[in-house]
């Protein structure tokens, strides 16, 4: 008998891999974890039965939510990073020196200890002696901070469940307020192509450029995310993703990558016609 993880992606979309074992099921108090091992995409975590990473293409979503604005920011040395218990976005942010303080904010205790234990690929800087693991909501840890952080990373899950509230108005400007006169916020930006997801990733751009003076989006191809086309949220008080991106100055630093890189970084930014139309409704 064969083992078949399926997701949903819409009501005439479903997106399958096969499995060979399944590593561990568990209810937290906030949703379901499940942890699969496969021949093609290797162990992959699901939360609620959505797909949150796997061990073949996570890197292509941590490098790219970490070293677009580490490129251009240039002295970020203190990163609160909202969600994100599997470790991928902490293990890319450890490898610059120059980051003095990591705050962690998951919500969910079980994620972090599950993926310690089933996936230390990505799990594998937990314990850097910069990073701060706080198990409490980003939305209420959010409002206390005040000029605290040069980045925010919202590595958040989909728009609903606990995720939710990271997609609201009132979050991102509590993000604005938290951040240094001239931080950076980038965040996951969900897909344009299909309707149900183009439209709260619309939704989502929308609040932030009511926030953020200079609000861009950038993608990258992922291919176990609903239709493999993802876009994240360049949100700044002062650089322009583009213009004030440091080529010279990053590629200097000598950090390996197996996607990102400083060519790719400004390409990531020019995005395809019908992307370009969604962005400019919602826009002032």
């Amino acid at each position: 008998m064969e083992l078949w993880f399926t997701e949903r992606h819409t009501p005439n979309v479903k997106f399958s891999i096969r499995v060979d074992r399944q590593l561990f099921t568990g209810q937290s108090e906030f949703q379901r974890i499940d942890v699969f091992e496969s021949k093609e995409f290797g162990r992959f975590l699901t939360l609620d039965g959505y797909m949150m990473l796997t061990e073949k293409d996570e890197f292509i979503y941590h490098e790219m939510m970490v070293h677009v604005p580490m490129a251009v920011h240039p002295a970020a040395k203190s990163v609160l990073v909202i969600g994100a218990g599997d470790g991928g976005v902490l293990r890319e942010l450890t490898r610059y020196s120059s980051v003095e303080r990591i705050d962690l904010v998951e919500i969910d205790e079980l994620v972090v200890e599950v993926c310690k234990k089933y996936l230390p690929q990505t799990a594998c800087r937990l314990g850097d002696e910069r990073v701060h693991i706080y198990y409490q909501d980003g939305l209420k840890f959010i409002r206390q901070r005040e000029n605290a952080y040069d980045l925010i990373i919202v590595d958040s899950t989909d728009p609903f469940g606990p995720g939710e509230g990271l997609f609201t108005k009132e979050f991102y400007g509590n993000c604005f307020k938290a951040l240094k006169e001239d931080g950076i916020m980038v965040n996951q930006h969900e897909s344009p192509f299909y309707d149900e997801d183009a439209a709260a990733m619309q939704r989502a751009h929308k609040r932030i450029v009511e926030s953020f003076p200079i609000s861009k989006v950038y993608q990258a191809h992922i291919p176990t995310y609903p239709s493999g086309h993802w876009l994240f949220g360049f949100s700044s008080k002062r650089y322009h993703p583009v213009h004030d991106l440091r080529d010279a100055a990053w590629n200097l630093l000598g950090i390996k990558t197996q996607y990102y890189n400083t060519r790719l970084h400004s390409g990531a930014f020019a995005l395809p016609t019908y992307v370009e139309e969604m962005l400019r409704d919602v826009e002032p």
